[in-house]
């Protein structure tokens, strides 16, 4: 079964971005083998601001991307951690290429689909 991933980046190659401040996700889709392909960019107003996060905010930003299954940023502050859980996306800071956390997510899905 395909799997959606968020990522937060502003060049399209790193995980550069903060959860609550990203500007915008990019979706992938990870499927039964291990392959993932870009599906679309989707625009966000950011969560956070220099004085903190509205709930609303976070609220609209959960639901820009409560289609996926998990979300890769480059931080992901405590509170969004336990939103994005309880919404069913599993949060995973990747500070690194888009490509080698795809590929490390896809490896850890592979594996426990084995045991």
């Amino acid at each position: 079964m395909a799997y959606k991933v968020a990522v937060t980046s502003s060049d399209g190659k790193f995980i550069n971005q903060h959860f609550g401040r990203a500007q915008q996700f990019l979706i992938f889709e990870i499927d039964d083998e291990g392959d993932y392909k870009f599906l679309e960019l989707r625009k966000n107003d950011p969560a956070c601001s220099v004085e903190g996060h509205t709930e609303d905010a976070m609220t609209q930003t959960i639901k820009l991307i409560s289609d996926c299954d998990a979300i890769l940023a480059s931080q992901i502050g405590p509170g969004a951690i336990d939103v994005l859980i309880e919404k069913g996306i599993d949060p995973y800071m990747a500070p690194t290429f888009i490509d080698e956390a795809l590929k490390e997510l896809a490896s850890m899905r592979k594996n426990t689909k084995k045991e």
